[in-house]
């Protein structure tokens, strides 16, 4: 495979920074192409942690040439501080979409005033994602190129004067306009037709990854909605989000977590509940990377990962946070779910009917070592072998990859992804 797409099979959280950056050593780009700020992703290099919110994963990959695709939303004052706290020295390659759509600061307080109003509150983390997009589909939000055209930013802000009335919401417009000035002659430097630039280098041969934010749970489509973000995070939606042509993704791969996380409210059929879910959340770190909200913890849930596999395509599985799993003496895999004690091959489109299921577990028994230190598939303890092969078993994708830590070096690769 040369065009690979990395994107999360749960709920997102999943690792998808660290493995982009791993393999953006073996290819010439990465290409996010959705979501916004909204978006984590926690790359450590050694041991310097950085946390990325638009910014590729590959971006600290001096070599590697990072793009923000069509499909995001991009917020300027977030993007230019990422790229100030790469240092004055950093050598770096960036393209931005001139089709992407700009999150303005009208958009947070748009996105906060919107959600006080819910009787049942989303979870948003206030970063004007799902307002930009409504935008977008309402055809009045500003594309990039739109934005570093003066002209066309001043004539927004005054359309967009009568919404923020609406909400009962003020705002100096002309504060906003000189606040933002800078910021669209900075991103202009950046800016570019990326489907174009894609597109050829799809026809030079180079190697691709396209990679995702969020989690294929949150997929406003095919996610557990209305709890779900407002964009298709999952690898079917490259194409649109990047401007491509289906059959150029050769394949995908997909990050799974070894236990479940959640961010926010919406239903979660294997969370754990007691003292257990404290220590994996206090161990795995689990707090977000955007809001520094503590991640709500649970089994890993097959039934989810069957049914990514089936929306999205799901080629390997990257398995990640394994080493967070020692010394729990018994593990649980949901393989599927009851409904009324029945099995269901199906999963529910509703949050009443997702609520009804009971998650059927396979027992096994766990393991003390520390995995931290390992860096061959063989030298793991037998019980964590057959943990990965648990999971292989009941969804029929190879596990290739083993994250046992935090670091590149921390990861057992059990074959080869590219060509």
């Amino acid at each position: 495979m040369k065009r690979v797409v990395v994107f999360g099979c749960s709920w997102g959280d999943e690792g998808k920074g660290k493995i982009s950056n791993l393999l953006s050593y073996q290819t010439d780009c990465v290409v996010r192409f959705q979501g916004g700020a909204n978006a984590g992703h926690s790359v450590v290099v050694n041991n310097k942690r950085y946390a990325f919110h638009l910014l590729p994963s590959g971006i600290i990959n001096p070599q590697c040439l990072n793009i923000l695709a069509n499909g995001m939303v991009i917020d300027p004052l977030i993007l230019k501080s990422e790229i100030e706290s790469l240092g004055d020295d950093a050598v770096f390659k960036l393209a931005i979409s001139n089709r992407a759509t700009i999150v303005l600061p009208i958009h947070q307080h748009l996105d906060i005033a919107k959600e006080n109003l819910k009787g049942q509150k989303i979870g948003t983390t206030g970063k004007g994602i799902g307002p930009a997009y409504s935008d977008k589909i309402d055809r009045i939000n500003l594309k990039v190129g739109q934005f570093c055209d003066l002209f066309n930013l001043k004539k927004y802000l005054l359309d967009k004067e009568l919404e923020l009335k609406s909400y009962n919401l003020s705002y100096d417009l002309d504060s906003l306009y000189t606040q933002i000035f800078p910021y669209a002659r900075y991103m202009a430097s950046f800016v570019t037709d990326t489907a174009q630039l894609i597109n050829e280098l799809i026809a030079s041969g180079k190697k691709i990854i396209f990679e995702g934010a969020q989690g294929s749970m949150l997929d406003i489509e095919h996610g557990t909605y209305p709890f779900v973000t407002s964009s298709s995070p999952i690898a079917s939606s490259v194409p649109i989000n990047c401007g491509i042509a289906p059959w150029l993704i050769d394949g995908s791969l997909g990050i799974v977590k070894a236990y479940t996380t959640r961010v926010g409210n919406g239903p979660f059929p294997t969370e754990i509940q007691d003292e257990l879910a404290t220590i994996i959340r206090t161990k795995g770190h689990e707090f977000g990377v955007t809001t520094g909200r503590p991640r709500r913890i649970g089994w890993l849930d097959l039934a989810v990962i069957k049914y990514t596999k089936m929306i999205s395509g799901i080629s390997y599985i990257s398995l990640m946070l394994l080493d967070v799993l020692s010394g729990i003496k018994q593990l649980n895999i949901c393989t599927h779910y009851e409904i009324d004690h029945q099995p269901i091959n199906y999963y529910p489109s509703t949050i009443e009917e997702l609520e009804k299921v009971e998650p059927v577990y396979l027992q096994l028994a766990g393991w003390d070592e520390d995995l931290t230190k390992i860096t061959k598939y063989q030298d793991l303890p037998i019980n964590a072998q057959k943990y990965v092969q648990a999971i292989e078993q009941i969804t029929g994708i190879k596990v290739l990859i083993i994250s046992v830590g935090p670091d590149l070096k921390q990861t057992i690769v059990r074959g080869k992804l590219f060509d």
